[in-house]
């Protein structure tokens, strides 16, 4: 199982390699924020820190995944238990997937081909084959969570929450190809670009666990500092047991940035020294995580303030607190396709 993992580990780092887009100055990166208690897609320019429209996809948005030209917008509506597919040059919805079930964080191949869709309350996943709007597979799976694609055509990661572990989808094999156990209820998680280390969030802790993927095993728990190290105070949106819920890599994996729910915060941890470096205050509820592509900016949502927090990255400050749609939750960072409504309503940076 160990030679069968490592090979599993070689597949996806060359597939990275192959899929990573080219980055220049001169894109024009784009936030996608999905507001939960909503039913729209609020779209923030990055080089603006202002939002530009809001495209809408559905009641209670929870997945916000895109291609990796930014073209294709994939949500999921925990209301209407639908995958929506949506045209980010018009903003118009090109299809919808009945689902089995309550979505929660979908994942999408770099080609488009294939969606995977957490069903929560069916203890399964949905694989929808893109090009034909329709359900292929449906494979068990206890409670889960999210789905992560870190740029294979033939791999995704989907976490399960009630199994304590991470489970690998082979889009070939249409079933699973591999069964990573961790130590607790498994949150949001994020792979290295190598694909040979996982650090995962975890229920009941204020920090995250780090995954060797080969060897199938927890290698290291590590907990965070806390400025309110009391009890978690009541949240709307999360339960008792999330202390930690977003966290990600720096495009150099030299950071992991991770959110803290006890401080409404983000801490910072050097992956090299293995210590933590500093945090910043976030607004209220920290979520989500993701980090502009060249490494400049990072972004968090704040689901109790409604707003985003937008970050330099090397300045270590606060550039903006972004107001967008009620309790914002999964974000995601795309390029602006050429033609786009976004680059006709977006207004030119500053100078």
């Amino acid at each position: 199982m160990r030679c069968k993992l490592a090979n599993l580990v070689l597949s996806i780092s060359f597939s990275l390699v192959l899929s990573l887009p080219a980055i220049s100055a001169t894109d024009n990166w784009l936030l996608y924020v999905g507001n939960s208690k909503g039913n729209a897609v609020s779209v923030i320019d990055l080089a603006t820190l202002k939002v530009i429209r809001d495209i809408p996809v559905g009641k209670d948005v929870h997945c916000v995944a895109l291609t990796p030209d930014g073209r294709r917008l994939f949500t999921t509506s925990e209301v209407d238990h639908t995958l929506i597919i949506s045209d980010t040059t018009t903003d118009k919805i090109l299809g919808t997937v009945k689902l089995p079930g309550k979505p929660n964080q979908c994942a999408v191949t770099p080609d488009g081909h294939y969606v995977t869709v957490p069903i929560r309350d069916g203890d399964s996943v949905a694989i929808i084959d893109v090009p034909q709007q329709k359900i292929v597979k449906v494979l068990p799976i206890k409670e889960p969570h999210n789905s992560v694609n870190m740029g294979s055509n033939r791999y995704t990661f989907v976490s399960s929450m009630g199994g304590h572990e991470i489970d690998v989808v082979d889009f070939e094999k249409m079933d699973y190809s591999a069964h990573i156990p961790l130590g607790g209820r498994t949150r949001p998680f994020i792979l290295s670009r190598d694909g040979r280390t996982m650090y995962v969030a975890v229920s009941d802790l204020h920090g995250f666990e780090v995954v060797d993927i080969a060897g199938k095993k927890v290698i290291e728990r590590v907990e965070m500092p806390s400025v309110n190290p009391g009890p978690a105070r009541p949240r709307r949106f999360e339960t008792p047991d999330t202390l930690t819920h977003g966290l990600a890599l720096t495009p150099d994996e030299s950071e992991l940035w991770v959110t803290s729910m006890l401080d409404d915060g983000i801490y910072f941890y050097d992956l090299k020294s293995k210590t933590f470096t500093g945090h910043l205050p976030t607004g209220d509820g920290p979520n989500w995580v993701v980090f502009s592509p060249d490494g400049k900016l990072a972004a968090v949502s704040n689901t109790d303030s409604d707003d985003v927090s937008i970050f330099d990255v090397k300045g270590r400050r606060e550039l903006s607190r972004v107001k967008v749609g009620r309790v914002p939750k999964r974000i995601a960072i795309a390029i602006a396709p050429t033609g786009s409504t976004a680059q006709a309503l977006s207004p030119s940076t500053p100078k």
